[in-house]
């Protein structure tokens, strides 16, 4: 049985939840889960962030559900409670990067510069989430591994089906996607558009991986 993080870098893409309330998140991710999308990220800038990955774990028992913005020690401790299966972060909290593991849940810091990179990898990340990707773009990444040819980098920000293939080639093990995935589904409903994107991004990831083996 795969683990969390073996299971990421074996789809390659991890849609990313915010949303303004708990009822809003449940049914994007419901369209996500309708287009086949197996790994859902649920942020804590969502209201009831825990209440809502309860309820994914408890409803969907195949589904791998992380949490995102875990910044301290408090909001990781619910997460997991609530069954979150992985952790995500837009930096490397100590306090979360330890308990993580300690409860099964693998934590993907985030981290920009090499000297954050460095730092993120000493406190024990196996995977890094590349924050704000769109930044440097892959070809930041790219120049990023040439001293650094182990890196396991997950880019985040500004990853669209357009350029996807782009990132993977830069060497990415996975991607994440949010607010150009789901754009305004929770404002206008629109979740025949959000499956229709989340299909069409799949199909973007699969082709680039295709490729690069």
């Amino acid at each position: 049985m795969s683990t969390p993080l073996q299971r990421i870098e074996e789809v390659g893409v991890v849609p990313i939840i915010r949303a303004p309330s708990p009822d809003h998140a449940l049914r994007i991710a419901e369209a996500l889960i309708e287009a086949e999308m197996p790994i859902l990220e649920v942020t804590f800038t969502v209201p009831g962030a825990a209440e809502v990955i309860r309820r994914l774990r408890v409803g969907y028992p195949a589904l791998l559900v992380g949490a995102g913005t875990v910044l301290d020690g408090p909001t990781a401790r619910a997460a997991i409670c609530e069954g979150a299966q992985f952790l995500v972060s837009v930096t490397a909290p100590p306090d979360v990067m330890s308990l993580g593991p300690q409860h099964g849940a693998p934590v993907i810091p985030g981290a920009y510069t090499p000297t954050e990179i460095l730092a993120a990898l000493a406190m024990g990340a196996q995977v890094v989430k590349l924050f704000p990707a769109e930044l440097g773009g892959p070809g930041y990444l790219r120049a990023l591994r040439g001293p650094l040819p182990s890196l396991r980098a997950f880019p985040t920000g500004g990853v669209s089906a357009d350029n996807v293939g782009e990132w993977f080639a830069a060497g990415a093990v996975a991607v994440g996607v949010g607010s150009v995935l789901i754009r305004d589904a929770a404002a206008t409903g629109d979740h025949e558009g959000l499956r229709r994107r989340a299909r069409e991004l799949m199909e973007a990831v699969r082709a680039a991986r295709g490729a690069r083996r």
